[in-house]
């Protein structure tokens, strides 16, 4: 049975006691204090992928790691879309949270799982059937092509475990709580180390084995978090019998949801002709930019920790009404994202070989991975203006902004630009020019729509 909003209202904060409320307090502390939680959570995430990619790239050969490395544009062109959705959730959740609708936010919690489980159904079923075609098209190079098959079909088949992981963690954003995600990522990080080495260096099953590992390691984040939400004396705690559809709820989810899950897929789509432009390279180039992408997942950690903190931010100070909080909170994570960014690019400018060699040894591969990285690096301020006025946006429920900006530049633009330029110019920094023309250009747009739009107010106007 559901607790009315009335009776909601009367059990005060205390009760939610894993979350927090970002409506009170000092803004930069408090929006510090609840991204790093989410930086070191990102940051586990991101050993994931090294402990695949450092095992495959140590024990097995070029081939292997090559077909790990390739594949991350293919799996987010599944995942990326229904956890986009998710974030929207997120949104619409953090919105009720800080106007202290905690009916709202129970009814959205039980709506957001139920989206969950469909949607890992339907990215199982969807990954395996194109994970053949999707190689294809990217023109994979033939020696590459089983191994990369292999990994992409174990990935897809444990793909709900990641999908219902990020939903959970989505709505204990919302809420505030971003240290129990922490947690179960810490667990399950270890649980992952161990079972690559066993799997890839001890047992011999290569690609396989990773693929495994990774899909049994964010298993068990999926159930602890899941298992949390249950157990929670807070607001927004799940029961398994309540899980229903809410029109209302799911509608709101969808409209801020949906062009957050078109995004992520179209730039995935662009990444992908990326890719296969790479791969047309051989299989050095593929390794080279694998390697490097590598590094570029830790490069980026504190523009998406801030990224994502500032839609929960910004949604709850929104839902309180609290415009002028909202913008200085907007302005301090932007310009924290920003700096923080830029020293991390020099830092990969300055020791690029000694970073790639970590995860590759041939040197053909370092060569290209260190090229790739000293065009691009310097401008990673760029990168992080885009994501956190992105962040800003879907916040103050604007998420149709970043969705058209992201496709017409990061995907659209990029695509257009790779194959024409390539076309009469057929070298590989053409490639990596491609990321700073368009950071530049996404960059123009947010800045100017933010200066110049009344986003603060947004929430009240859609009532209107």
């Amino acid at each position: 049975m559901m607790i009315n909003g009335k009776k909601r209202n009367e059990m005060s904060k205390n009760r939610n006691n894993s979350g927090r409320d970002l409506t009170e307090g000092p803004i930069g502390r408090g929006l510090l204090a609840f991204a790093i939680p989410l930086f070191l959570g990102q940051l586990l995430q991101q050993l994931y992928n090294v402990a695949d990619a450092w095992v495959v790239g140590n024990f097995a050969d070029n081939n292997a790691f090559a077909a790990v490395s390739s594949t991350g544009s293919m799996t987010f062109l599944v995942i990326g879309f229904f956890n986009g959705v998710a974030t929207g959730g997120g949104v619409v959740i953090s919105k009720y949270f800080g106007a202290k609708n905690y009916d709202a936010v129970e009814k959205s919690v039980h709506t957001n799982l139920l989206f969950g489980i469909i949607a890992s159904v339907l990215a199982t079923a969807v990954g395996m059937l194109l994970a053949p075609w999707l190689l294809t098209i990217m023109k994979t190079p033939a020696e590459v092509m089983p191994e990369s098959l292999t990994y992409l079909r174990i990935y897809f088949g444990g793909v709900s475990t990641i999908i219902m992981y990020n939903i959970g963690m989505a709505i204990m954003r919302a809420l505030g709580d971003s240290i129990h995600p922490l947690y179960y990522l810490v667990l399950s990080s270890i649980v992952n180390v161990l079972l690559d080495l066993l799997f890839v260096a001890v047992l011999g099953y290569g690609v396989a084995g990773a693929g495994v590992a990774t899909v049994i390691a964010q298993g068990i984040s999926a159930v602890m978090c899941i298992v949390k939400m249950c157990r929670t004396d807070g607001v927004g705690r799940l029961k398994l019998r309540a899980l229903r559809y809410y029109p209302e709820y799911m509608g709101e989810v969808i409209v801020q949801g949906l062009p957050n899950g078109v995004q992520n897929s179209v730039i995935s789509i662009g990444n992908m002709v990326v890719q296969t432009n790479i791969n047309s390279f051989g299989s050095y180039a593929m390794s080279g930019v694998g390697a490097y992408s590598k590094i570029e997942g830790f490069a980026f950690l504190p523009i998406t920790s801030m990224s994502i903190s500032l839609p929960t931010f910004i949604g709850q100070n929104l839902g309180a009404k609290k415009y002028d909080r909202a913008k200085k909170g907007a302005a301090f994570g932007i310009a924290s994202g920003v700096v923080l960014a830029e020293i991390i690019g020099v830092i990969v400018y300055l020791f690029a070989p000694q970073l790639l060699r970590f995860f590759v040894n041939v040197d053909e591969a370092v060569a290209i991975g260190e090229r790739h990285a000293r065009i691009i690096c310097l401008f990673f301020f760029l990168l992080a203006f885009s994501h956190c006025a992105a962040g800003v946006l879907r916040g103050c429920g604007k998420s149709i902004v970043p969705m058209i900006t992201m496709l017409a530049f990061w995907c659209g633009v990029r695509i257009i630009y790779v194959t024409t330029t390539l076309h009469f110019i057929p070298n590989f920094s053409v490639i990596s020019w491609a990321y700073p023309l368009t950071w530049t250009l996404s960059s123009i747009v947010f800045l100017t729509f933010l200066l110049k739009s009344d986003w603060v107010h947004s929430f009240e106007k859609k009532k209107q």
